[in-house]
């Protein structure tokens, strides 16, 4: 799995100093970071272009104003967008406050999203 370990560990130092209770997941080729049991944020760096590109599951009220940001892509697997999940590339979260602000969308949006079913 590709992905880029220092964000790991910046999204790990991130919710810990928030007090985040969170999981680690391996998936979508990287990790993914579970809050209630539910999927949140995550990284994984693109095969095509191999940038760091961090995932975050913000919803659809803050889909369409998200993707006005240049460093905000939609998140695609079988070429449709899926709506309420994008991708923040390197630039839009190189800084600590810039991955703040992601991470926090994600946190904020956590308590209304829908858990997937248990299998």
């Amino acid at each position: 799995m590709a992905y880029n370990e220092d964000t790991v560990q910046r999204i790990r130092e991130n919710f810990a100093g928030k007090g985040v209770d969170f999981a680690e997941k391996k998936m979508f080729s990287g990790v993914c970071f579970m809050v209630d049991e539910k999927m949140c944020c995550g990284t994984h760096t693109d095969k095509t272009s191999g940038e760091d590109l961090l995932m975050c599951r913000i919803g659809e009220q803050a889909y369409d104003k998200a993707l006005e940001d240049s460093n905000v892509i939609p998140m695609e697997f079988t070429g449709k967008p899926m709506k309420g999940y994008i991708y923040v590339t390197e630039a839009g979260f190189r800084t600590a406050v810039g991955l703040n602000h992601w991470l926090q969308l994600c946190l904020d949006y956590n308590p209304l999203a829908k858990a997937s079913k248990k299998k």
